[in-house]
């Protein structure tokens, strides 16, 4: 039996896990696949061929479709000054140098065109970033999330995203974490509370029947992205 079996009758019987399913408009956002986190040498990398592998699959499909595709990266001054208290915490977070390779999106699902690259921080894609104002502005009502870690920006910026107002969408298969634990943890609390925790192909087949991008249609896909 999955330790998660008990969990979920325990939740669903107290009205837990509805469903938001996408919206009008979904943009996929691409969280921390860049070089550190993504190569198992460095201190805070491991092994997401998987997850980069899945992450491909929504970006070629959401490119196709014309909807809106954003990436994060997490990077520092040399003096970490910018890193508050959570240079503290989490030492090796030193690795993440503004101008370095280790901060760059990973080769396997590296930007193209006008994708933006949105420098942050902290956990959340929203703490601290212009990230709403872009989605705002390229009326976006889904958020579909992908990418490192499951336990930490992921679920910080599925949380932010709900209290932001976007129907949030997270396809296990397309997020990964440093150990089992902690990544499946938190996709339960996220699909408890949070966002729909689906399958990649799931959002592929969505995003495919034309349905979100014939919805928003009232602006620009070649603007999507514009910085």
């Amino acid at each position: 039996m999955e330790w998660t079996d008990d969990l979920e009758d325990h939740y669903g019987d107290r009205a837990f896990g509805g469903s938001v399913g996408l919206g009008a408009k979904p943009a996929l956002l691409v969280i921390d696949l860049i070089n550190a986190f993504t190569d198992p040498a460095t201190d805070l990398g491991t092994d997401v061929s998987g997850v980069l592998d899945r992450t491909a699959d929504l970006l070629e499909a959401f490119r196709e479709a014309g909807l809106p595709r954003y990436f994060t990266t997490v990077a520092f001054e040399e003096s970490y000054g910018d890193a508050g208290r959570f240079i503290e915490k989490v030492p090796a977070l030193r690795e993440l140098r503004l101008g370095s390779d280790a901060v760059e999106v990973d080769d396997r699902v590296a930007p193209v065109g006008d994708e933006r690259v949105i420098l942050k921080k902290y956990a959340s894609a929203f703490f601290g970033t212009d990230l709403e104002t872009e989605l705002t502005t390229h009326r976006v009502d889904t958020l579909v999330l992908a990418g490192v870690t499951t336990s930490g920006c992921v679920r910080a910026t599925a949380v932010d995203s709900l209290q932001h107002g976007y129907r949030t969408v997270v396809p296990a298969d397309a997020v990964g974490d440093r150990a089992e634990g902690p990544h499946r943890a938190n996709l339960f609390d996220i699909d408890a509370k949070y966002g729909d925790v689906v399958e990649t192909d799931d959002v592929l087949a969505e995003v495919g029947s034309g349905t979100p991008a014939d919805a928003g249609a009232d602006s620009d896909p070649e603007a999507d992205c514009d910085g």
